[in-house]
């Protein structure tokens, strides 16, 4: 249990995942305590609870056999699992607030939602050897098509030839961004749910493919150099359409990660080539556009098939003792005019008494938009324009939270959200109705567990 804790811990603390594999040859080894037409009522209905009950208790019933097998071979195959059971309330009415764009629709003004943050999830590492483990990861979560069906995030062959190097193969949770591989894992990160300003355009969770990382010592600490590649399988919803499917879409990247001491720094890179142009309205406008002589070119600039994005990003996190302190930053360029090209981060501080630690942040997120040459033809020309506005964010959120470990891997933690933001900031949001303006108010509650 000792290692539990201090895994946990030093994941609660800020510490990256890859940081924290690099302190321990293996750190999977030990046990996780870790443009719109009319739209479709279907997709925007809640799920029923009835139906989020009986997912959790069969990911909750395989948790039971599985452990079973964990006490027969405990040097062989272990299993552990987390979840999240929350409530959030916000207060407009005029758009739906969601944890990020994996989300089909969220909570509504008014009313008090289950849907953002409770998921429960499994993990089982299979050791072979002192060398190559397999692992895998179920979770079930509010995802793309309005369910709680579970997902299978991990699934991968770890093989380390020495203690300094990592060779993964298979399905990879996404650390794009520093601690973004830990982001269903309520129990390991401070506040309710990482920064939706800075993560929550982010909606991949996992690719298909390989990376490789090595661990040289630098000047007192520790330089990780990490590459990865391969292939999206994910779908993300979208309003009035079927969801997007990112299926083959390219990824290719890597990050350097440093920790010296009580400091970690990391840089990082990654590109997304899309497969595919968007479902929906978008085809249809883009059919439309190219029609007319002078549409040609303005489909040409807003077609995303074919077309890459690139994330550049760059973390700090100081933790020492009683205080830790995050600041993230990122950017994303687009080859697509239909993104708009954005930069967002956001500052974290807490300070921990006892078992209590009350934190507070700031976060933003801004975008620009493209300048396009008129079709000639004036409604198409707004239709453009309000395609190209779905993706503009322009808004920045005052958080302040307090966190309680009341128990040995469990934590009950309360927040509240500013959000400051003008009427075209939509990209974050779901379903925006006339007289949004921006701004609201999110109150939520969480418990958090890993074993």
């Amino acid at each position: 249990m000792r290692k539990i804790k201090k895994y946990w811990s030093d994941r609660s603390n800020g510490k990256d995942s890859d940081e924290l594999m690099n302190q321990n040859h293996n750190l999977y080894k030990q046990p996780l305590p870790p443009v719109k037409p009319a739209h479709s009522e279907q997709l925007r209905k809640p799920l029923p609870a009835e139906k989020y009950r009986r997912a959790l208790a069969l990911c909750l019933s395989l948790l039971a056999s599985g452990m079973t097998i964990a006490d027969d071979n405990a040097q062989a195959l272990t299993l552990h699992y987390f979840g999240t059971a929350g409530l959030s309330y916000v207060t407009s009415g005029q758009a739906d607030f969601v944890r990020d764009l994996s989300q089909p629709n969220g909570a509504k003004g008014g009313q008090w939602s289950y849907q953002l943050d409770s998921l429960a999830g499994a993990q089982a590492n299979f050791q072979i050897n002192d060398q190559l483990e397999i692992v895998a990861q179920a979770v079930s979560r509010h995802r793309y098509d309005d369910t709680y069906l579970p997902e299978l995030t991990w699934a991968f062959a770890k093989y380390s030839p020495r203690p300094d190097v990592d060779l993964r193969g298979g399905r990879l949770g996404t650390d794009f961004y520093m601690r973004a591989d830990s982001r269903l894992v309520g129990y390991s990160y401070l506040t309710v749910r990482p920064s939706i300003d800075y993560y929550g355009g982010l909606p991949f969770q996992y690719f298909d493919g390989l990376d490789g990382a090595v661990t040289v010592p630098v000047g007192g600490g520790l330089l990780r150099t990490k590459v990865f590649g391969g292939y999206s399988p994910e779908k993300i919803p979208l309003e009035n359409s079927n969801p997007w499917d990112l299926g083959g879409s390219s990824l290719l990247g890597g990050s350097l990660d440093y920790q010296l001491n009580s400091w970690q720094f990391r840089l990082g890179y990654f590109q997304l080539g899309y497969q595919r142009d968007l479902p929906g309205s978008f085809t249809a406008l883009m059919t439309a556009l190219r029609r007319i002589p002078l549409g040609g070119q303005t489909a040409d600039a807003i077609a995303v098939g074919g077309t890459t994005s690139r994330h550049y990003s760059a973390g700090i996190v100081y933790d020492e003792g009683p205080l830790q302190v995050q600041l993230m930053v990122s950017g994303v360029k687009h080859d697509s005019v239909f993104f708009q090209d954005s930069v967002s981060g956001y500052l974290l501080t807490g300070y921990r008494v006892g078992d209590v630690t009350p934190y507070a942040g700031l976060s933003w997120s801004r975008s620009s938009p493209a300048t396009l040459s008129s079709t000639g033809v004036p409604a198409l020309d707004a239709a453009v324009v309000s395609t190209i506005g779905r993706t503009g964010s322009n808004q920045h959120t005052y958080t302040l939270g307090l966190r309680w470990d009341f128990h040995s891997g469990m934590d009950a933690k309360i927040q509240w959200d500013a959000i400051r933001g003008a009427p075209e900031s939509t990209f974050l949001y779901r379903w925006e109705q006339p007289g949004w303006t921006g701004q609201t108010h999110v109150l939520s509650a969480v418990v958090d567990f890993a074993f």
